[in-house]
């Protein structure tokens, strides 16, 4: 009986822990990605947009907030998350800018548009 269920175990391990070299992993590591694109550049285009688009006012304590969102096929930002922050309105208006965002160019693999998650830090200090 425990020869059969060292062996169930051998077999298990074997095959779990060999799935997980496959997938993405291999695909990325070959250097097919790109990536998505804002306004014909990367990511210091779209913070040079939410400058322009944030409402500083709302920021009543200074401190570091970190959003994530996911850019999808279509180049829409879509699923987004505010994972740390100082506030919530200063965390209501990072959505709101972000809602409002034009679409980026989509990450690609292989030539074909893939989705993507970015995860945005932002730093924000009060003046007197």
């Amino acid at each position: 009986m425990k020869a059969i269920a060292l062996v169930l175990f051998f077999l298990l391990f074997s095959s779990v822990s060999f799935a997980q070299i496959g997938g993405e992993d291999e695909v990325y590591l070959s250097g097919d990605r790109t990536d998505p694109t804002f306004n014909g550049g990367g990511l210091d285009k779209f913070y040079d947009f939410i400058n322009k688009e944030f409402d500083f006012s709302k920021v009543k304590k200074a401190g570091k907030m970190i959003t994530a969102f996911t850019i999808d096929v279509d180049g829409a930002i879509k699923n987004i998350k505010v994972i740390q922050f100082v506030d919530v309105e200063t965390a209501t208006e990072i959505i709101r800018v972000l809602k409002k965002a034009p679409k980026w160019e989509p990450a690609k693999r292989g030539g074909k548009p893939i989705s993507i998650e970015i995860k945005l830090p932002l730093d924000f200090k009060v003046s007197n």
